[in-house]
């Protein structure tokens, strides 16, 4: 306790110190100012002129006076005293010239110490005699530095008394660092006066011989306690001790305006805490410790600026290190009130610069994520202390600062949503069990309110401050809804949060705002990741030849009850071409690929394939009918023009599950299926789609070509297509096959089309070739007979019609006759 108290006692005297000097300051010059104007306005109150060197004399008084040479000559005015200027800095000059002076100084201070420890060592003297010799030591140096000053022969160069004035200054806080902690010959009253007026002496001392003294005895003062041991009388006076010490620097930087010597005494004693944390390990005085961290950061803030600092990135170092070392500490004071305290207190000195000064709002935004970070450390601990309580305080202080400073910019908007959303989102993600369900939907609701209310004033800005703000309103309103939903319905609130960032994107009409929805609609796919993936891997089995891929199909209801709204909210917002802005395409995708999984698994459960019976009863019709539906989708989107790459993606899938499954993996006519005329009808709804549509007309023909193939095979086969190809089943592919060329040579002619004429054409030519080189092998007797008489009277019959309409003119519109009127 004592400690504590000359630590607080010394911060006081040093702001005391530092008010009382600007008070001065501006006094003197106010009084300046006013002996000036005085002077302007009365010129008798100005001092008085000078009296004139020597009288003027006339001409005749100078041809009677004197000759020159009998007066008497003038008293020779001294020399000006010029320094010795040291030559140019060079490796010689500065190993020769300069560092042998500062590196003496330096080890005459080692001297002292390690004289004292030396005795203590070897017993040779008490402990009143070894601070006695050391006070005198340290006394006799300062002496020297005096005379070093007055002497002929060593005043020209100011270094010497800079050094010895160092050197002294450093040996006296080392000896008072003896004599009060190590062997307590003084009170601790006694050890404080002593300590203010050794301070006073070395600011005095550096005012007198710049800033080189002051250098010796910054590093004299934080060095003495490593020697003489540091933990020898505990930590609590040696904190003491550096807050004097860091107390009298910040005085003096002040007063002189010199901004690195306060940079160099925070980083000193900033770096003395880290030495101590680390030392310590978690035990011993932390709570001394954080006190000092807090009050050192919160003086360094304040000093860096005062001493003349302009680089806002080193004003605000100390005040980060203090944060984090104060993160560091909290740990081994098991996250109680004293650790809470600290950081909250620096936290707040923190907004307070920041109102004043916008060059530590990064300090403040950094103290509220570094508050989060102290948060779900201290809820992951086992023992988590006074954290609740903190984390209320805490969002009351960030988020009420940033809802009062929010118009002052963006730096403020981001404190306040940090400070409305983050404490409750990380209490509730790590400690659940502080608060029943109801409860936290309360506190997130009223925390996705505060963020809303800001979102609301932002809302014509369209800037990152505003997505900001409505991500952290949706967040927490999200959650809140969570709350009071089911248990696993977590589909809902994100589709809820879905819909509500969509409709506030058409109302602000913000660009940046509509991509915003696509993170509900992957946060539902994350979490329905369980399902999908059961999914997925069926697909997969069926993808490779599993028959019976309903077996592994995950439950329905858990796919409807994780994606079903998200997906269909998606779709439905899809409709507007605005929505999902710049991430439409991958919404769209997503969103289909969703909704096609889930149509997938709905369409599978009413004929509940599990059996090789069903499949062999239903597998066809099942397959038929899901290929089916995705072409005819994909069909009327195009037809009707909206979403272009849904439907032209719906298409394909059907396109590639009649080629995969139905005519490779499991055709009717290798696999088992009661199929019958439900392949050609099959493939012919298949042919028919795409013959409607613009670009397709290739697939259309071969899909023409194989419904034809597949009606023969099933007048030949009945329901069972399998089995091998007879005679009559070769000539009815012959036979259907020429019907059907001539059916694409007339409607080509007839229509004018000039590719379903080469279509005809080419699949003549096949048919020609298959009978000549196939059918005239295969067929027999009075069946080879009729086949090629049936060939030779429709190709003379297409030869002789086709070559009309070639030889059929063709009118030019250019040259036909006017209409007569």
């Amino acid at each position: 306790m004592i400690g504590f108290a000359f630590l607080l006692l010394a911060c006081a005297v040093a702001a005391v110190f530092v008010l009382l000097k600007r008070r001065i300051d501006r006094l003197e010059r106010a009084l300046q100012a006013l002996s000036a104007r005085v002077a302007q306005v009365d010129p008798r109150a100005a001092p008085p002129a000078p009296p004139p060197a020597a009288i003027v004399r006339t001409v005749a008084e100078a041809a009677s006076a004197e000759p020159l040479e009998s007066m008497p000559a003038p008293a020779p005015q001294p020399a000006p005293r010029t320094r010795p200027a040291l030559p140019k800095l060079s490796f010689e000059t500065l190993v020769g010239g300069r560092l042998p002076i500062w590196i003496g100084g330096v080890a005459l201070v080692l001297a002292g110490f390690f004289l004292v420890r030396y005795s203590i060592e070897q017993g040779l003297l008490g402990p009143a005699a070894r601070t006695g010799i050391a006070a005198l030591f340290g006394l006799v140096l300062v002496a020297a530095s005096e005379g070093a000053r007055r002497l002929p022969a060593t005043r020209d160069d100011a270094r010497l008394g800079q050094a010895l004035a160092g050197a002294g200054i450093a040996s006296l806080y080392g000896t008072l660092y003896m004599a009060a902690a190590l062997y307590h010959l003084i009170a601790p009253l006694t050890a404080f006066v002593s300590v203010v007026l050794v301070t006073l002496g070395a600011m005095g001392l550096a005012l007198r011989h710049g800033p080189p003294t002051a250098i010796m005895a910054l590093a004299g003062g934080f060095l003495a306690p490593l020697v003489a041991g540091f933990d020898a009388a505990g930590i609590a006076p040696l904190l003491v001790y550096l807050g004097l010490f860091v107390a009298a620097l910040f005085g003096l930087a002040v007063h002189r305006r010199w901004g690195w010597l306060a940079l160099a005494a925070s980083v000193a004693g900033l770096a003395w805490t880290q030495f101590l944390i680390a030392v310590l390990d978690g035990r011993g005085s932390l709570s001394a410790i954080g006190l000092y961290t807090m009050l050192l950061a919160g003086g360094a803030s304040a000093a860096l600026p005062a001493a003349g600092l302009r680089n806002r990135w080193l004003r605000l170092a100390p005040l980060l290190a203090g944060l984090l070392q104060l993160v560091a500490i909290a740990p081994g004071l098991d996250f109680g009130p004293l650790a809470w305290s600290f950081y909250l207190v620096l936290a707040a000195a923190t907004l307070l610069l920041a109102w004043r000064d916008p060059v530590y709002l990064p300090g403040a935004l950094a103290s509220a994520m570094l508050l989060l970070a102290l948060e779900a450390l201290a809820l992951a601990s086992p023992h988590s202390g006074a954290t609740p309580g903190a984390a209320i305080v805490a969002t009351m202080l960030f988020a009420g600062v940033g809802q009062w400073l929010w118009a002052r910019g963006r730096g403020w908007v981001a404190i306040a949503l940090l400070g409305a959303a983050g404490p409750v989102l990380v209490a509730h993600a790590l400690s659940r069990a502080l608060l029943p369900a109801a409860g936290w939907g309360l506190i997130e609701a009223v925390a996705a309110m505060a963020c809303a209310r800001l979102a609301w004033q932002l809302r014509r800005e369209g800037d990152a401050a505003l997505t900001a703000a409505t991500l952290a309103a949706a967040l927490p309103g999200a959650v809140a809804l969570a709350q009071v939903v089911p248990q696993g319905w977590l589909a809902v609130p994100l589709a809820a949060a879905l819909g509500g960032l969509a409709l506030w994107a058409r109302q602000v009409r913000a660009p940046a705002l509509f991509v915003l929805p696509l993170l509900p609609l992957l946060a539902a796919l994350v979490a329905a990741a369980v399902p999908l993936g059961a999914l997925l891997a069926t697909i997969a089995a069926a993808l490779s030849g599993d028959r019976l891929p309903y077996a592994a199909l995950p439950p329905v209801v858990d796919l409807l009850r994780t994606i079903a709204l998200p997906i269909a909210a998606a779709i439905a917002f899809l409709a507007d071409p605005r929505a999902f802005g710049r991430a439409r395409r991958a919404a769209a995708i997503l969103a289909g690929t969703g909704g096609v999984l889930l149509l997938y698994t709905l369409a599978k459960q009413p004929l509940a394939i599990a059996t090789p019976e069903r499949f062999l009863a239903w597998g066809f019709l099942e397959r038929a009918l899901l290929t089916q539906a995705a072409l005819a989708a994909g069909w009327a989107l195009f037809r009707a023009g909206r979403l272009p790459m849904l439907a032209r993606a719906l298409f394909l899938l059907g396109i590639a599950r009649l080629v995969w499954f139905d005519l490779a993996l499991l055709n009717p006519a290798l696999v088992a299926q009661w199929a019958g005329p439900l392949l050609a009808l099959h493939l012919a709804l298949a042919a028919g789609w795409c013959w409607t549509l613009p670009r397709l007309r290739v697939p259309a023909a071969l899909l023409s070509v194989a419904a034809a193939l597949a009606a023969v095979r099933w007048l030949t086969h009945g329901m069972l297509l399998t089995g091998a190809i007879g005679s009559v089943e070769n000539g009815g592919y012959s036979a259907i096959l020429l019907v059907l060329a001539l059916a694409w040579l007339w409607r080509g002619i007839a229509a004018g089309a000039h590719d379903l004429r080469l279509a005809g054409l080419g699949l003549l030519t096949l048919t020609t070739c298959k009978v000549f080189l196939i059918d005239a092998a295969a067929l027999d007797g009075l069946l080879r007979i009729l086949s090629f008489l049936a060939l030779g009277v429709a190709l003379i019959a297409i030869g002789w019609a086709y070559g009309r309409f070639l030889a059929k003119p063709k009118v030019d519109p250019a040259a036909a006759p006017p209409p007569v009127t």
